[in-house]
């Protein structure tokens, strides 16, 4: 097994053709150095110098060895080096998931900072459902999430983003998307698409316990899980809906959407998460630099809604 020490000794003598030489750049004496040339000659089982008492010349072998052993040296001095730098999280990689519609306008914002701060860690992003991240999060598929409210399971850990107010999204050929005033009252009866139970029951029941709480009877006409999927059937016409306000950021050409004054307490938080034994070397750093670039862009209301 050749040793980097070896190696090391190997060069210096090659490129000072002197042990005297060789030996105070590597300060150290005579005799250990040539010890290792030794050593290394009979591990390798072929000459490398052909010494005389005046002159250090190298073998054949020895020159075609020359080239490699810089190249073994430089590899390892450049992966110790990277080892380095991701122990100290500047190099390497991390996984962040998001919820459906909760990040789309700002993702290349947040790219392009964390590329400004951290351009060798690469950042690979994935859309995935709330409780999928956290199975994900588990199991180490992804590093760094963000998530709607939810009980968060054992050993996952979070920081509120935001709190987002529910609006109504209406098909804009609909009376409701031109009338002065829209209250909670003008769903009652109206054909009305929610979130499926099977879903994301959270949104499903806090949508259905609010309009109860109410006195609201909308006509329920679909149960879907995706919000992308709900807010492209109040586009079709097929009826109205509740979704959280950084929804309208993703536009539709034929939804509006309306604020409505009943809705001012009923809202949705956005969670960044990752698992408390996640040892991404990576994670601390960037997990507050997400933090922070997220709170920043994220101030700004959606666009879009009517009051």
């Amino acid at each position: 097994m050749l040793e980097l020490g070896q190696l090391n000794c190997f060069v210096v003598v090659a490129e000072e053709l002197s042990f005297r030489r060789a030996a105070v750049r590597l300060h150290m004496t005579q005799p250990p150095l040539s010890r290792q040339i030794q050593l290394l000659e009979h591990q390798m089982g072929v000459k490398l110098f052909t010494r005389s008492t005046r002159s250090v010349t190298l073998t054949a072998a020895g020159r075609a060895f020359l080239a490699q052993a810089r190249q073994l040296l430089d590899l390892a001095q450049h992966a110790t080096s990277n080892a380095r730098r991701i122990a100290a999280g500047e190099l390497g990689h991390l996984t962040f998931s998001f919820v459906s519609c909760a990040i789309y306008h700002y993702l290349p914002t947040l790219i392009h900072q964390m590329q400004q701060v951290y351009p060798e860690v690469a950042l690979h992003l994935t859309e995935m459902p709330s409780r999928v991240q956290f199975n994900a999060l588990r199991l180490r598929q992804v590093d760094l999430g963000v998530v709607r409210e939810a009980p968060l399971p054992a050993g996952i850990h979070g920081r509120a983003l935001l709190k987002e107010p529910f609006v109504l999204a209406i098909p804009a050929h609909h009376p409701l998307a031109h009338q002065t005033t829209v209250t909670l009252s003008c769903l009652h009866k109206q054909p009305f698409i929610n979130y499926a139970a099977s879903g994301w029951r959270p949104f499903h029941d806090l949508i259905t316990l609010t309009l109860s709480r109410h006195g609201i009877e909308p006509r329920y006409v679909h149960s879907i899980g995706s919000t992308v999927a709900i807010l492209s059937l109040v586009n079709g016409g097929l009826g109205l809906a509740l979704v959280p306000a950084r929804s309208a950021d993703i536009r539709f050409d034929k939804v509006v959407f309306r604020t409505l004054p009943e809705l001012d307490d009923v809202t949705s938080e956005l969670l960044l998460v990752w698992h408390q034994e996640n040892d991404n070397p990576v994670l601390p750093p960037l997990l507050d630099a997400l933090y922070r670039g997220m709170q920043d862009v994220m101030q700004a209301p959606p666009a879009g809604i009517v009051a």
